[in-house]
């Protein structure tokens, strides 16, 4: 099976059930790297189990050329998008640039279970759009796509505690494995990179056929169950 072909199984899996109870995977990302872009395009609509967004600064971590304009970086992440079927990435006039105020701004959006939506849109300002992350515009615009209030984000993001979580969030994923963005985290393995949706995709999939194959073991077992022989509970004693 060719990652895109098992990519769209697990697509079908996911809209077709509720996602299995259990934990659900980690989803490290930072909001000014475009492989982490491509990478959140997917991954809702790409796992059996809905992941946890966590927004980090993937310059603190080991790997810290992970996000740089690398020469052929661009080129390859174009035909990575092409190939994914996405529109064309249309880049910043400045990029890398300095974004924290939007990962600031997406650990609030997390504190407040809105993770999702505003990174999706700060992404699409950015990667999409060639917006600046550095600029409050871009950042308002993203919080308007998702419903937040201009006034409370500008707020958030110069509160210390917000800076403190994302730096904690930042500090953890380095403690688990995490060594550069996009990183997916399950069960104690970290999938790094676009790929690691295709390598985790599998896995959960390979998961949830096996747990379901074993619930309907055990619910035709249950049903197949001696209901007891002739004479039992009769008062015979026998």
């Amino acid at each position: 099976m060719t990652p895109e072909s098992s990519l769209r199984v697990t697509q079908q899996l996911a809209a077709a059930a509720p996602p299995p109870e259990g934990p659900r995977p980690l989803f490290f990302y930072d909001l000014g790297d475009p492989e982490s872009y491509l990478a959140a395009e997917r991954v809702s609509a790409g796992l059996p189990l809905v992941p946890e967004w966590v927004p980090i600064d993937s310059r603190d971590l080991s790997d810290q050329e992970a996000g740089a304009d690398r020469p052929g970086r661009r080129v390859a992440l174009e035909a990575l998008a092409a190939r994914r079927g996405m529109q064309p990435l249309r880049w910043p006039a400045q990029w890398p640039t300095e974004h924290r105020r939007a990962l600031l701004a997406g650990t609030w959006a997390r504190q407040l279970g809105r993770t999702v939506g505003f990174s999706l849109a700060a992404f699409r300002q950015a990667f999409a759009d060639g917006g600046d992350l550095g600029d409050d515009e871009t950042l308002l615009r993203a919080a308007a796509a998702c419903g937040l209030e201009a006034d409370e984000l500008l707020s958030a993001i110069a509160r210390p505690v917000v800076g403190e979580t994302l730096d904690a969030a930042t500090g953890a994923a380095a403690a688990a494995g995490v060594r550069r963005v996009p990183a997916l985290a399950w069960e104690g393995e970290i999938f790094h990179g676009d790929s690691g949706v295709d390598v985790l995709a599998d896995m959960l999939e390979t998961a949830t056929r096996r747990a379901e194959a074993i619930a309907a073991a055990l619910a035709g077992r249950d049903t197949r169950a001696p209901r007891g022989r002739a004479g039992d509970g009769d008062g015979t004693g026998r």
